[in-house]
């Protein structure tokens, strides 16, 4: 799902870390902003987070034992969301 880093909140207190809050693009409008710890780790181990502005992919995954057919019993072949 893409989405976007609308801004960096610093936290008041040197024990928490700052936030990254995002948008999410084609969420319901109270549901389309969340927060997330701006502690991300690179493919080499380090420790990165992100910048304001930077376009990103949001992606939800589930074990297929934490899923459950689709009432119309369609297969979804395209979009962002695929059932593994």
């Amino acid at each position: 799902m893409p989405a976007i880093v609308e801004k960096i909140i610093k936290s008041p207190y040197t024990k928490e870390p700052e936030k990254a809050q995002v948008a999410l693009e084609g969420a319901d409008h109270l549901y389309r902003e969340i927060r997330i710890e701006n502690t991300l780790t690179d493919e080499n181990g380090r420790k990165v987070g992100l910048k304001q502005g930077t376009e990103i992919e949001v992606t939800l995954a589930a074990e297929p034992e934490d899923t459950t057919p689709r009432p119309d019993g369609e297969e979804m072949s395209t979009g962002p969301f695929q059932r593994r």
